[in-house]
């Protein structure tokens, strides 16, 4: 056996499972040999570094299983309103801003709803933040567009536009425009903001990927590849930064579907997909977007929601019928699907639409199912059944002010009690991935992890503001350390179709792992260790 270029000793060895071993030895980038101090040390030579964790947890590196990387990066350098979470902190940024940067029109996102009078923002107020020019602000979960005065003229907005298919314009109760935009309707304005320089996407691609390694993230999965409301494409961030080799991490994606598209756009995505692998792009997966969210009432339920018009269920953006015939022509290609399912009947049509495929295909590709914020109790075994991955974003269950207050009375008790059923997946055998959806939440792997296995806000979250955010949220929803772990590593390199080299720390896989700044012991731990550094095929990318 050659000798290792760096030891690892004194670790609290997680592989991702809790393993008595502790040291592992890395020699050209892949993981050399696990075992004890004693059996690795034995295998060094004079000149291996080494590396004493000193009863630190070391982990594999993070893999996110959901975000979008390039939007992730231009939030960080743009009117980011993720920084705050009050009306004040919304327009000292804004204002802020718009002041300080000279463009034609005024671009950002992050903010949440529950911040608002009656949830939702009103173009009179970002009137008065940028009077002078088109402003576009993109809520922090991309299912809205905020907009004043100016920006719905430039659109020809008026209030007698009608609705887009899969989207709504809000008017006021006297049928005006209010400067909010929903879903497929936020594209009435975006597709109008001058187009960003390449030399700008491919310097936010790049600052989402310093940050993530700040973060333990060395493999992601880019849910969308397309443009797709204010978000450009980021293809060609991706074939850039791949060609010139400062596209470090170990990246999969998603081609986008386009909402409107019917079963005859098959042959065009394989033409993208095929063109993107041409790029050296391996894109193994197609981005379905199903329904919308619950607060805004565009998630597709199988009952009505609670207090508004009796028959409103939110709108399947495909068909059913075709929804199935999408989805086994493309597992028929090799290509798994990555669902956007958040209502229990987007969710309950996305399994069907699996299990039409298995019929006519066989066992076929490894297909996910992203967000489930709810989920009918009868479709919990069908995960499982049918090889269904649940694709979970840990951050979002717990009792956020705008959950209580916006979330809950929209989709009532009962269907409260299985609100990110996460314990409930687990317990019927479904296999779990995890990631972030940032920008739409933090991209931070332990603040995941913390609500995923406490079912609460971590401490320094500023969109936790509430009390009601430290008290368990549905806690027989929780999961143990153990699975949400693997969920965050190797499950979302299973999912990827990259667990052959990475996602667990064995010899002969990459040598990409965390060391964080203590053991890991009760489920609490999360929200008090960090992390001290990351490593990418051997090499340091991120130290404390």
């Amino acid at each position: 056996m050659s000798a290792p270029d760096l030891v690892v000793t004194g670790a609290q060895l997680w592989l991702p499972e809790r393993s008595e071993r502790t040291a592992l030895a890395v020699r050209d980038g892949r993981i050399l040999a696990v075992g004890s101090d004693e059996e690795v040390l034995s295998l060094a030579g004079p000149g291996a570094e080494q590396l004493d964790a000193a009863g630190a947890a070391v982990l594999p590196g993070f893999h996110d299983a959901h975000l979008h990387a390039q939007a992730g990066g231009l939030a960080l350098g743009g009117c980011d309103l993720e920084r705050a979470h009050s009306l004040d902190g919304y327009a000292e940024l804004i204002r802020e801003y718009a002041a300080t940067h000279d463009t034609e029109w005024v671009v950002g996102s992050g903010w949440f709803g529950d911040v608002f009078p009656g949830g939702l923002p009103t173009r009179q107020l970002l009137d008065e933040l940028v009077p002078d020019r088109p402003a576009v602000m993109t809520s922090h979960d991309a299912h809205g567009v905020w907009v004043n005065s100016t920006a719905l003229e430039r659109a020809g907005i008026t209030r007698d536009t009608p609705d887009p298919a899969a989207g709504r314009i809000v008017h006021d109760e006297s049928g005006e425009p209010t400067g909010m935009l929903l879903d497929t309707a936020g594209e009435l304005v975006s597709r109008l903001i001058p187009e960003q320089r390449p030399e700008d996407l491919r310097r936010a691609l790049l600052a989402a990927q310093d940050h993530l390694f700040s973060l333990g993230v060395t493999a992601w999965h880019d849910a969308i590849l397309g443009a797709y409301l204010t978000l450009p494409d980021s293809l060609p961030s991706y074939f850039a930064t791949i060609a010139d080799g400062s596209l470090r991490a170990r990246v999969t994606g998603s081609m986008w579907w386009p909402p409107t598209a019917g079963p005859n756009y098959v042959d065009e995505i394989l033409e993208r997909i095929s063109a993107a692998r041409a790029n050296g792009f391996d894109v193994r997966s197609v981005k379905i977007m199903q329904d919308g969210i619950c607060e805004n009432c565009t998630a597709a339920l199988i009952e009505p929601y609670r207090d508004v018009h009796p028959e409103v269920r939110g709108e399947s953006v495909i068909a059913p019928d075709d929804l199935r015939t999408i989805t086994a022509a493309l597992d028929a290609e090799g290509l798994s699907v990555h669902f956007h399912g958040v209502g229990d009947r987007a969710v309950r049509e996305c399994l069907d639409a699996v299990a039409h495929a298995r019929q006519v295909n066989g066992e076929g590709q490894r297909h996910q199912i992203a967000h489930l914020d709810v989920v009918d109790p009868a479709d919990i075994p069908r995960f499982a059944e049918l090889g269904v991955t649940g694709n979970l974003q840990p951050l979002w269950a717990r009792n956020d002010q705008e959950i209580l207050e916006r979330k809950y009375p929209l989709i009532g008790e009962e269907r409260a009690r299985f609100h990110f059923p996460f314990g409930s997946l687990h317990r019927a055998g479904a296999h779990l991935a995890m990631g972030s959806d940032w920008p739409v939440t933090s991209p931070d792997p332990l603040w995941g992890l913390h609500t995923a296995c406490t079912r609460t806000a971590p401490a320094a979250d500023v969109h936790a503001l509430n009390p009601e955010s430290r008290v368990p949220a549905q806690p027989e929803e929780r999961l143990d350390v153990e699975t949400a772990l693997r969920a965050y590593t190797l499950g979302a390199a299973e999912v990827s179709g990259t667990a052959k080299e990475m996602g667990s720390l064995e010899a002969g896989k990459l040598a990409d792992f965390v060391v964080l700044t203590g053991p890991i012991g009760d489920p609490g731990v999360f929200d008090r260790v960090r992390v001290q550094r990351t490593v990418l095929g051997g090499d340091v990318v991120f130290s404390a």
